[in-house]
């Protein structure tokens, strides 16, 4: 994919939600390589599934020839974007933004290529220049050119603005911080296009207008659509079960799981805009999809795509090794399988397993509420040790032990807790 042919395939992605003058930028990309730069303000310790698609699309710029600039907003992070909220964020000490900066910095390294060559990508900080600057300066030199009205026909300052809580001058100012970014990655690393989310054009076209005032340059913008469910939520850190790019916060195993359950409806949008999966693979996939939707190939292969690019495709395969747990025996499970499997399942540790009483066991781990209660599901035959049933005065012992580590207990079909022995 070579010049402009970049536009071609985020439309065929439906990744083009707002844009300056596209075929002025169309132009430009046939002219030959562009810099372009999207910016992440560390307001938690990790990125987020809502970030991914304005990564990914510096990474998209990237391997079809240009070179991409990824921003932690040091600086704005301490002020907080008005866009999307309807009332003020809480300030950020300096301890606690240095926190997340430290967490997002390598995620957004994870993405890109640092190789020496013309498409090398940079990732910089916004307050190595910002924290240098007087107020009295940026009134001059940023303040100077930007003009109330405009700032209050922008969606995210206006909407605050007619809010019951209003806007501080806090955040009335991040704007002007944006757009200051954008001149200054302009003048001194020669960027030409800012990307982001539909939520920032409105910082966008601040930045593009700075440009054009102070320098008389021409710059570009592109904003693609927010992540969001069928149901219409939005992803981000704040939706409860926001899934994490941490494998701290949600493990490959988990995050593996949220895809291969994803409903029908988003999982076509989700393969085009949140793999690296080439067009045609997608529809070839869909396809497939469409024949025998009982199978959910398309949840598998996003599962897989997505996984294998956040975590690795090792920890892709051990997780979709894992998630086959429920469907065939435990014995056919590897040892990085189960791995995958503990913590994300009630899980037990030992130190050791040697003449374990069953009945013991099955209450310190819960799957029962008293030793009466797990002798009758015993002699019920609803007990299993690896999907095995248990008899009557079962101890366990190292024979039971998968890999040399690891007991599945079962309760019944559904009810399971993992025993990890000697860790």
């Amino acid at each position: 994919m070579t010049g402009s042919g970049i536009i071609d395939d985020l439309q065929a992605r439906g990744l083009v939600h707002d844009s300056t003058d596209l075929d002025a930028l169309r132009r430009r990309l046939d002219e030959g390589p562009i810099t372009v730069y999207a910016g992440f303000d560390p307001t938690a310790e990790s990125l987020h599934i809502g970030n991914l698609v304005p990564l990914l699309l510096l990474r998209r710029f990237q391997l079809a020839g240009h070179v991409p600039i990824a921003l932690a907003g040091g600086a704005t992070g301490m002020i907080g974007d008005p866009g999307g909220r309807s009332d003020e964020r809480n300030l950020q000490d300096q301890e606690t933004l240095d926190r997340h900066l430290a967490g997002i910095t390598p995620q957004l390294a994870r993405f890109l290529d640092f190789s020496e060559g013309p498409t090398q990508a940079r990732v910089v900080d916004n307050r190595d220049w910002t924290a240098p600057v007087t107020m009295l300066e940026f009134l001059r030199d940023v303040g100077k050119h930007v003009t109330i009205n405009q700032m209050l026909t922008k969606d995210s300052v206006r909407n605050r603005v007619e809010s019951e809580s209003g806007i501080s001058f806090t955040e009335f100012s991040y704007m002007l911080l944006q757009a200051n970014d954008f001149w200054w990655l302009h003048q001194n690393l020669g960027c030409e296009l800012q990307v982001g989310g539909s939520d920032q054009w409105g910082n966008i076209t601040a930045g593009i207008d700075l440009l054009r005032k102070r320098s008389g340059a021409h710059a570009y913008g592109l904003t693609v659509p927010l992540v969001t469910r069928a149901d219409g939520q939005k992803y981000g850190k704040s939706t409860d079960g926001a899934i994490w790019l941490d494998a701290d916060r949600t493990s490959p195993y988990a995050f593996y799981q949220y895809f291969i359950n994803v409903d029908d409806r988003d999982v076509e949008r989700f393969l085009l805009q949140l793999t690296l999966l080439p067009v045609d693979a997608v529809r070839d996939v869909m396809g497939r999809h469409a024949e025998r939707p009982d199978r959910r190939d398309a949840q598998r292969a996003l599962a897989h795509e997505m996984t294998a690019l956040i975590h690795g495709p090792e920890a892709a395969a051990d997780a979709a090794g894992a998630s086959q747990g429920f469907s065939r025996p435990v014995t056919e499970l590897d040892a990085s399988n189960l791995d995958a499997l503990a913590g994300e399942l009630p899980t037990t540790a030992l130190a050791t397993i040697d003449e374990v009483d069953l009945v013991d066991l099955l209450v310190a781990t819960g799957l029962e509420k008293s030793k009466g209660a797990a002798r009758r599901s015993i002699d019920g035959g609803g007990i299993y040790i690896n999907d095995v049933a248990a008899a009557p005065g079962r101890e366990l012992g190292a024979d039971d032990l998968l890999h040399g580590t690891y007991v599945m207990l079962r309760k019944g079909k559904k009810s399971r807790h993992l025993v990890v022995v000697g860790r």
